[in-house]
């Protein structure tokens, strides 16, 4: 008798890591000759928030590679961080804003959704919240669709884990 099978897909960032990787960049920042007497700093404002401060619009750049550097060496995926316009802050320096996306927003939920049909695997997949519950009676096909979905994540500009598998 095939039972159900299922797994969920979500999109969830360590928020420990990302400190880790935050004071990791500042001390790194704080050491390099190149920052030597320059105004350079990342701040994490709440829980889903990063502000990137610099003298100017090429430090910020090497502030930015320097951030990235980090969380991918702490497994925090870049494709969780959404970065925003470059703004000018007080006395001639720049700041940028990083938003830290946690859950699948809506819309690419519904991607998700459509990319599984259209590619005609026997699974259903359910939007629950900030999540996506894909179920089937084939492990094959779950397997197929978890392979689908981390191919496609890229596209998408999503970070992805899958959790809870039932078989």
């Amino acid at each position: 008798m095939a039972s159900e099978c299922s797994f969920d897909v979500v999109s969830k960032v360590d928020m420990a890591e990302v400190k880790n990787a935050v004071d990791q960049a500042m001390k790194e920042i704080g050491q390099r000759y190149d920052f030597k007497g320059s105004i350079a700093k990342i701040e994490l404002q709440g829980a889903d928030k990063l502000t990137l401060h610099a003298d100017d619009e090429t430090k910020l750049k090497a502030v930015v590679d320097v951030l990235q550097s980090k969380l991918h060496k702490r497994g925090v995926s870049i494709l969780a961080m959404e970065f925003g316009k470059l703004e000018a802050a007080n006395k001639g320096t720049v700041r940028q804003e990083v938003k830290i996306n946690q859950g699948i927003p809506i819309e690419k939920a519904k991607k998700l959704v459509a990319l599984l049909k259209d590619h005609k695997l026997k699974a259903q997949a359910s939007i629950q919240g900030d999540q996506l519950r894909v179920s089937g009676k084939d492990k094959d096909q779950l397997q197929e669709a978890i392979a689908l979905f981390k191919k496609e994540q890229e596209k998408l500009a999503i970070d992805l884990q899958f959790t809870n598998y039932r078989g």
